[in-house]
């Protein structure tokens, strides 16, 4: 019963996601192989026909096709918490999350300080939604906040708060030579259409002395927790990340990871400080690989038995 009723206030919104302009990633985005993923879902849990791919070399999955970039804008501008608050039966917009945001920041304060160098002066939350994650944290230290997302009606509240704010995606977003001393990636990582440029482009803006904050869901504890991939998959979520993968994007993109932490809600944080640019140990990687794919051919067997 309480499945008919999400299904139907999710019918109610009119999203026709499969008229949608789709693209195909040419290869993965970490590993960057070609011919190596394998469909492990064709539905997601809002009951959209997505397929999701995994990459037998080294464990990403994502989404094949995707949304293109134009589709994703108007997605979150107009679709993403309608969809949201359908899924939930609760109204979700740039007002009812910033409580959620403000616990979210009570919480990740007394882990993130203490791994920091010195109190941040500049911070750069990207997909930061309305600023009150990073307004909370700069609070501490009296830090300026710019604020990098896509929703104009969250921007819209960040600025009345007297953030800066850039509308857009990192995807796109040129800062030139401005760095921050700390740079967020909250709850966001999973949205992106071009992670490890992404991480690249973030690598760049974080000061040479400054950390960064990435958090991922971690596929492997939801699979783990919930017993079936396509709970965990999402349309507004083109990638999903395993410990693994995350450890071998941030290897790439010259990062060094200086903590991490699992949350109780399955998403892993990682604290961040600008390293050398090195390669993953690819064997490692393709090892854990399949074991996440065994994990996830099993829980299929399980539920068709």
């Amino acid at each position: 019963m309480a499945q008919t009723m999400i299904n139907k206030r999710i019918a109610a919104l009119r999203y026709d996601y499969a008229a949608r302009a789709t693209v195909h990633p040419p290869a993965c985005n970490l590993c960057g192989a070609r011919d190596r993923a394998v469909k492990v879902a064709e539905r997601d849990r809002y009951g959209y026909p997505v397929r999701l791919v995994l990459c037998q070399r080294c464990g990403l999955a994502y989404l094949c096709p995707q949304l293109d970039a134009t589709q994703y804008e108007h997605f979150y501008s107009k679709v993403y918490r309608p969809l949201v608050s359908a899924y939930h039966g609760r109204r979700i917009d740039a007002h009812t999350v910033q409580h959620e945001q403000r616990a979210y920041a009570a919480d990740l304060a007394p882990f993130l300080f203490p791994l920091l160098p010195s109190p941040p002066r500049a911070i750069l939350d990207v997909g930061g939604s309305t600023g009150v994650v990073a307004k909370v944290l700069a609070s501490r230290g009296n830090a300026e906040v710019t604020v990098l997302d896509p929703a104009p009606d969250e921007l819209a509240v960040a600025q009345a708060a007297g953030m800066e704010t850039i509308s857009g995606f990192i995807e796109d977003f040129d800062a030139g030579q401005r760095t921050w001393d700390l740079v967020l990636l909250c709850q966001t990582i999973d949205h992106l259409l071009d992670v490890r440029g992404a991480l690249a482009a973030l690598r760049r803006m974080t000061a040479t002395h400054g950390r960064a904050f990435v958090d991922i869901v971690d596929v492997e504890v939801l699979l783990r927790r919930t017993g079936s991939i396509e709970r965990a998959v999402k349309i507004d979520h083109p990638y999903y990340f395993t410990g693994p993968t995350a450890a071998a994007l941030f290897d790439l993109t010259g990062f060094t990871i200086i903590a991490q932490r699992l949350s109780d809600d399955g998403h892993r944080g990682f604290v961040l400080a600008p390293g050398p640019y090195t390669e993953p140990d690819w064997n490692r990687v393709e090892i854990a690989a399949t074991q996440f794919l065994t994990s996830v051919r099993a829980t299929q067997a399980g539920t068709r038995g």
